[in-house]
């Protein structure tokens, strides 16, 4: 791609997202809430948030489309690749105490064959997995961002 045309196509990524606070929406909140965003909250509530119950991530990890394929591709094929390669085929998904022990066993044994900075997104995804063991209400969302 030409430098010009990467201005207009950057390069897309995959951000994991980490909960970093829960707040309950209370009915005298409603009144002080301006419109815009009680549309907001209702929408998120539509789409499947428990009511009255806003989740609030923050960016955790983030690495270019491609570094994150050459990533996933050093776990061995089995559940844990397959989690994560449905950030691919799907734009996002989620990760919740269900998936740490599969999730982390994969990247540890993946480490050796793994490149310094594959290395390091290893390591900062087993950290996280361990906030998710240690509070089970934390979770994260991956997702591929298209520039």
């Amino acid at each position: 791609m030409t430098e010009r045309a990467s201005a207009y196509f950057p390069d897309p990524t995959v951000v994991f997202h980490i909960l970093n606070a829960k707040f309950v929406q209370q009915a005298e909140d409603d009144a002080a809430t301006p419109p815009a965003a009680r549309e907001v909250i209702y929408y998120s509530l539509a789409i499947g948030h428990h009511l009255g119950v806003i989740d609030c991530l923050k960016p955790y990890l983030s690495l270019p489309l491609s570094d994150y394929r050459a990533w996933i591709a050093q776990l061995e094929a089995g559940e844990a690749r397959r989690k994560l390669e449905g950030v691919l085929r799907f734009g996002e998904i989620g990760i919740d105490i269900s998936h740490i022990h599969t999730l982390a066993c994969a990247l540890d044994r993946a480490l050796p064959a793994m490149t310094p900075p594959q290395q390091a997104w290893s390591r900062s995804l087993i950290d996280a997995l361990q906030l998710i063991e240690n509070e089970p209400t934390i979770y994260l969302m991956v997702k591929r961002h298209n520039g």
